[in-house]
């Protein structure tokens, strides 16, 4: 089965968008195009350099959470230390080590930018909080200057994970405009260069399935398959003590509340539901049971998923009672 895959953002969690990306291969199913948001654009840019999903499960153990976290002894230094480099920094650590991961996986599999992979293998969701907008990248990377196809990949995926106040923000520098003629004579160039904060797509769409939906006019392309990570009591009400956990509230609804809304005007049947077992977004202290233990419940909720489905039809079925996730 040939499908277009869309993968959620979820911080650590997103081991857990490996082990149903192993379900869905041991069920035939092939990826021709792949979106993703924070996490999941981790993921969907590893799928479309090559990688399957052993190797990325190998790739993810070889390298902990916690060694993605990089800042100078100094800003480390507490208790001023993380302070000052919010202050300064806009973030607690830098993600140029998370950039350098993906680099260097994307660099063995011969890709470095955007122009090495086939056009439109790969979409990456950001948010520009400068300008207000969602951002698909590479084609939305054209409004900064840069032409999508130089976009280097692993800057990409470094826009699209940017957890505010968890790692730097991205700032792009927006280019002054050609010259231009008025009345016969040139205008100059602005002097003046714009800049804008890039950070994690999930502030605007942390599931963004709706990519390959079918614009007006046009005929029903690949179905379309979600992965998408829950089970994280949303419901319950969360306790806001001080500005950091009013921020940690605010940014989980932001994650969730708009995608969710699309997911139920439209059909749930092609979402895969990956339980996760409660664990946090930014435990980056991750051990290697609960890395484990997520990557076996994405495979059990693929291996679910897939198994339900019509491949004489090539539509995805649900079967009436699906697995109680709530319980997880």
């Amino acid at each position: 089965m040939i499908v277009n895959g869309v993968f959620e953002g979820g911080g650590v969690k997103g081991i857990s968008l490996v082990g149903a990306v192993q379900a869905a291969e041991r069920h035939g199913v092939v990826f021709e195009r792949v979106a993703g948001t924070s996490s999941g654009s981790i993921v969907a840019t590893l799928l479309a350099a090559g990688y399957r999903a052993e190797d990325m499960k190998r790739a993810i153990e070889l390298t902990p959470f916690s060694s993605l976290l990089r800042r100078s002894r100094l800003f480390g230094l507490k208790p001023f230390g993380p302070a000052i480099r919010l202050l300064m920094k806009k973030g607690l650590y830098s993600g140029d080590a998370l950039r350098e991961w993906i680099s260097g996986l994307l660099a063995a599999r011969g890709v470095r930018t955007f122009a090495d992979l086939p056009p439109g293998k790969l979409q990456i969701i950001a948010s520009d909080i400068t300008n207000g907008r969602l951002l698909v990248l590479p084609k939305d990377i054209a409004a900064y200057g840069i032409v999508p196809e130089f976009l280097p990949v692993a800057d990409a995926v470094r826009m699209s994970t940017s957890i505010p106040y968890f790692f730097d923000p991205v700032r792009l520098y927006e280019r002054p405009p050609l010259p231009q003629r008025t009345n016969g004579k040139e205008r100059p160039r602005r002097k003046q260069i714009k800049s804008a904060y890039i950070v994690d797509g999930g502030l605007l769409s942390n599931f963004p399935l709706w990519l390959f939906d079918p614009k007006e006019g046009e005929s029903q392309g690949l179905p379309a398959i979600g992965f998408q990570m829950v089970g994280r009591l949303e419901a319950q009400p969360r306790r806001i003590s001080g500005p950091i956990s009013m921020f940690e509230a605010m940014f989980s609804t932001m994650l969730g509340a708009h995608d969710e809304r699309y997911i139920e005007q439209h059909n749930r049947l092609r979402t895969v539901k990956i339980p996760t077992l409660g664990i946090a977004t930014t435990d980056f202290r991750l051990s290697a049971e609960d890395s484990e233990r997520l990557y076996r419940s994405g495979l059990e909720a693929g291996n679910y998923h897939f198994s339900h489905c019509n491949r004489t039809t090539g539509l995805l079925e649900e079967a009436k009672n699906g697995p109680d996730v709530r319980r997880h």
